[in-house]
């Protein structure tokens, strides 16, 4: 059985919530896309996304297609608007059937897997300072400080579907396991320890663990939009 929490929030320094989410344990589907660009069309681009994946979705295409779809789809659109700046938006997604799920995502919207009392990253960001990291020239704690951590190297929307790198994993899903989807906004203001903290409260529901982790989120300073989505497998 699967229980999932959800919350969003336009965080305590933004005056548009560019971020959205899904969730639908009948289609076994839960995504969250965080919008970029001015002028209200990061809100678009993530709408645009969300809808296009779960339509792909519910007709049977795979979920890293169907992210591929809806990146045509925000270009497309893009173009007829004839907006001077690219829209955009991150994305990542968890597709659960039966005991198995996959993972897939663009830009530095995360997915975590909490088993056996410990908490792992199954994303890596496609980001500026992930490039580093991997170079070695930056540490991870180097990285959350660092001026241009918000800068993606990949986006739906913005990225050529030429060279659209969609990321994905697979793995079982057992009781006891958890899947957390977050944008940056949670990442930025709340470490990896942070986060296993929250998911280690047994006690508490899925939505009561959303509930806190976005609260934490606020209390480090609420930097941008902030938006989880927490599954759990009974």
């Amino acid at each position: 059985m699967l229980e999932f929490g959800h919350l969003t929030h336009v965080g305590l320094r933004r005056d548009l919530n560019e971020d959205t989410y899904y969730g639908d344990s009948e289609l076994g589907l839960w995504l969250i896309a965080d919008g970029m660009g001015g002028h209200a069309c990061g809100e678009v681009a993530s709408a645009l996304a969300r809808e296009t994946i779960v339509r792909e979705v519910r007709d049977g295409v795979p979920l890293a297609q169907a992210i591929r779809v809806a990146d045509e789809e925000i270009i497309r659109t893009s173009r007829r608007r004839n907006d001077s700046l690219p829209m955009g938006t991150t994305v990542v997604a968890a597709r659960v059937q039966g005991n198995r799920f996959e993972v897939a995502w663009v830009g530095d919207s995360r997915a975590y897997l909490w088993r056996d009392g410990r908490l792992a990253q199954l994303s890596q960001d496609h980001s500026y300072v992930q490039e580093l990291i991997a170079q070695g020239s930056l540490t991870t704690e180097q990285a959350r400080a660092h001026p241009h951590r918000n800068v993606v190297t990949q986006a739906l929307g913005v990225t050529d579907p030429a060279h659209l790198n969609v990321a994905t994993m697979t793995g079982e899903l057992k009781p006891g396991m958890q899947l957390l989807l977050c944008s940056d906004g949670l990442t930025e203001e709340v470490d990896d320890r942070g986060i296993a903290d929250t998911l280690a409260y047994h006690d508490c529901s899925a939505q009561e663990c959303v509930d806190s982790l976005i609260a934490a989120a606020l209390d480090g300073g609420g930097s941008d939009n902030v938006t989880a989505i927490l599954v759990r497998c009974h």
